[in-house]
């Protein structure tokens, strides 16, 4: 595994980040999109580590420009409401911050992007709009807060849990038909039988034997997406 250096910067008045760089020479980049808990989160930043280590520059934004991600310990019923100042489909100033960034200070020409719960909206939102990315892995993204188009523009990876208590796995049965009626371009809806929200990003002490292979396999499909479209 080649060596990584991280590194915390902002760039103008819109993005904080961190940045995963490999020391071998890529013009490949990933972008990773946090969930409501924030770009901090250190599951998420386990994820950029495993991405980073499989060969990408690897990039995790602060989505939320400094305002506060959510919290357990925070009222579910207050969600709905806070969740209307953090829009995922409102993210193109920070996006074009990134990809200026990566484009003219990394050299990058070729540019995938994931993204967990909040984040796998929000690549929905990117696979529709910007035809620069050559992948996008939308892991248990909320249904709900998409908009209703499935047209995308680039090949779009969608990883559900079954016992998804957050996403139910029906709305994603709703998601593979309109997927078949309107995307031109390669897509895949996998199901992964007994797994519940945030497996695949899930802590390792948090990891039982049971869910383990499961976890381990969704893993290797996102990088094995990635892998093939970048």
């Amino acid at each position: 595994m080649s060596e990584r250096k991280a590194a915390l910067e902002q760039v103008g008045q819109h993005s904080r980040w961190q940045i995963r760089l490999n020391f071998v020479h890529t013009d490949a980049a990933v972008i990773v999109i946090h969930d409501i808990f924030g770009w901090q989160l250190p599951n998420t930043r386990y994820i950029a580590d495993l991405v980073a280590s499989n060969g990408y520059i690897t990039i995790c934004p602060d989505f939320f420009k400094g305002g506060e991600p959510w919290k357990p310990s925070d009222d579910i019923s207050q969600l709905g409401e806070w969740l209307k100042t953090r829009d995922p489909k409102n993210i193109d100033k920070e996006i074009d911050v990134v990809l200026r960034y990566l484009k003219e200070e990394c050299y990058v020409t070729r540019i995938g992007v994931i993204g967990f719960c909040w984040g796998g909206s929000a690549v929905h939102h990117l696979m529709l709009n910007y035809c620069i990315f050559t992948a996008g892995v939308s892991l248990y993204g909320s249904v709900g807060l998409m908009e209703d188009n499935f047209n995308l523009k680039n090949p779009t990876f969608f990883i559900v849990a079954e016992k998804d208590e957050v996403v139910p796995v029906d709305r994603y049965i709703q998601v593979t038909k309109k997927l078949k009626k309107e995307c031109k371009v390669d897509f895949e809806v996998k199901i992964y039988p007994g797994q519940t929200h945030g497996f695949v990003h899930r802590k390792r002490e948090d990891i039982n034997p049971q869910d383990k292979p499961y976890i381990e396999e969704a893993r290797r499909d996102m990088l094995a997406w990635l892998c093939k479209y970048i």
